[in-house]
């Protein structure tokens, strides 16, 4: 049986003490996730592993400690592709 997608949304801004989650789903719904994230040319990061961890943190709480690292290296990631883009 294949797994089923996994997908959280994050958002972050300088003032607040973590990032949020603010969409999470498996399925169908991890797919609208991703279709929306696209449709609005919002960076997707692929990362099983913190997808597994992130789909069970509440909408609207900031993430675990636990995955600030983690999630700290994909803010990074998305900051050097913005810059990338807006030298061209």
């Amino acid at each position: 049986m294949p797994r089923r997608r996994k997908a959280a949304a994050l958002q972050y801004e300088k003032s607040y003490d973590a990032p949020i989650v603010t969409a999470s789903g498996i399925g169908a719904i991890a797919d609208k996730i991703i279709e929306k994230a696209q449709e609005n040319k919002v960076p997707i990061v692929e990362n099983e592993e913190l997808a597994n961890l992130l789909t069970n943190v509440d909408i609207g709480d900031t993430i675990p400690m636990e995955l600030y690292e983690a999630v700290a290296q994909i803010i990074a990631y998305v900051v050097d592709l913005d810059k990338l883009i807006d030298r061209r």
